[in-house]
């Protein structure tokens, strides 16, 4: 287990220290265990976001995928 110390604004650190105390309650490790569920939405929220951007880059990429041989159907099914 790791430590972080961070320098925060007073207001988000109340407002998070509030929020955590109300749904988590006051006991020992609430707040570490709020910081940690933050942390880890914030990687899968940029984790995401990384995995459209790179699905995007590649959908904007032409792909040569050969050249028309048929110029209609019927050429390709001679019947």
């Amino acid at each position: 287990m790791g430590t972080i110390t961070l320098s925060i604004d007073d207001q988000t650190e109340r407002a998070f220290r509030r929020l955590a105390e109300k749904i988590l309650g006051k006991r020992k490790g609430a707040l570490g265990e709020a910081a940690t569920e933050a942390m880890n939405l914030w990687i899968r929220e940029k984790t995401q976001e990384a995995i459209a951007r790179d699905a995007l880059d590649q959908a904007d990429k032409a792909y040569h995928l050969g050249e028309k041989r048929y110029a209609s159907r019927k050429d390709l099914y001679d019947r």
